[in-house]
């Protein structure tokens, strides 16, 4: 018989990821987070992650440059970002966003990888 538990995760003790992500609810084969706030003109580094990528913007603004495009990500818009593609993000504005991950990017230090 397969798990039914539900798992909920307090947003005010969310664990934090080195990359300054907050971690909720994770499943066996998906898992969220949240990027809360994050400013304008910081440089991301590019990098290639060995997890699929859905994402959706709360608020703000920011460019997603993968593999020779660009988007510009506003509130409403989602986007994926496959697995193994290299991306990075540009943030035009302060910029809040949810993103599920298959694999679980936390489990086994997938988000602190770079490449």
């Amino acid at each position: 018989m397969s798990d039914t538990t539900i798992i909920k995760v307090d947003g005010a003790h969310s664990p934090r990821g080195a990359l300054g992500q907050y971690y909720l609810a994770e499943g066996v084969g998906l898992a969220m987070r949240l990027w809360r706030d994050e400013p304008p003109g910081v440089d991301k580094q590019s990098a290639a992650r060995d997890y699929e990528t859905a994402g959706y913007v709360i608020s703000g603004r920011a460019e997603l440059q993968s593999e020779g495009q660009t988007v510009l990500l506003e509130p409403g818009d989602s986007w994926i970002i496959p697995k193994g593609a290299e991306h990075r993000y540009k943030i035009l504005e302060t910029f809040t966003a949810v993103e599920a991950t298959h694999p679980p990017a936390q489990v086994h230090g997938r988000d602190e990888k770079s490449g």
